[in-house]
């Protein structure tokens, strides 16, 4: 049986990718912070491990014992929508827990490519494509990003990922999941995936249920023909037009 390391478990979407794993019988370690409220049913789940430390204050030899033995590591992790959530510390919470994972899953050399999932934004381009957009959508873009500091942590977080472990790397395979606006729905709906956003995120967005991305980050980690689609990849993710 494969065991899943969730980072993030504890938020809107992460609850979401946890319970779709849990749904396919699947091992899930959890780490969420300590003051963090999770779901009842995951105290008396027998497959589910949780971790109650804030990710920021991690050292390494910490990290390397959480994901030593899984096979996958998913970030759902973001910043509270809240005035210190979004202009307190960490400023760099996305892309330094990412740095940490990395760091850490190299420590242990694992003998199979751990799988590594980042739910990341339509916000923030992927710049091994050319992705297009229009001078408006660029300085409103930079705008949020000067002013707005999870935009930048996301930026960095999917750059490291791109830049930093790249395409051949002995341990590690990525993809990078990018919602558009999020909203929230009971139950999985259909949904379209794209290589690059097919609307603007400023002018006009799309829309992406949690449900939906927890089920398909939860997809890439147990599906090896969907994995191989699209590792090394920033997919886009839309809930499909009614």
């Amino acid at each position: 049986m494969m065991t899943t390391l969730v980072v993030g478990a504890s938020g809107a979407t992460g609850k979401r990718l946890v319970e779709q794993l849990l749904n396919r019988g699947q091992n899930v370690r959890v780490i969420v912070r300590p003051s963090s409220k999770i779901p009842d049913t995951w105290e008396n789940n027998d497959k589910i491990s949780i971790i109650k430390a804030g990710i920021s204050e991690m050292g390494l030899e910490e990290m390397v014992g959480y994901v030593k033995g899984c096979h996958g590591i998913a970030s759902c992790l973001g910043h509270n929508l809240t005035l210190k959530g979004v202009f307190g510390k960490p400023r760099r919470l996305v892309a330094g827990a990412v740095t940490l994972l990395c760091a850490a899953i190299k420590e242990c050399s694992p003998d199979e490519p751990v799988r590594f999932v980042l739910m990341n934004t339509v916000g923030n381009r992927n710049r091994d494509l050319n992705e297009p957009v229009s001078i408006g959508h660029r300085l409103i873009l930079a705008l949020i990003r000067l002013l707005v500091p999870p935009l930048p942590d996301n930026e960095k977080a999917a750059d490291f990922l791109r830049l930093k472990i790249g395409q051949k790397n002995a341990w590690i395979e990525w993809v990078a999941v990018r919602p558009d606006t999020l909203i929230d729905q009971d139950r999985v709906t259909e949904y379209e995936l794209y290589a690059s956003p097919t609307r603007s995120a400023i002018f006009n967005p799309g829309k992406t249920s949690r449900v939906n991305v927890g089920h398909f980050m939860a997809r890439l980690l147990l599906e090896n023909d969907l994995w191989a689609q699209w590792k090394g990849q920033m997919p886009v993710i839309y809930n499909k037009a009614d």
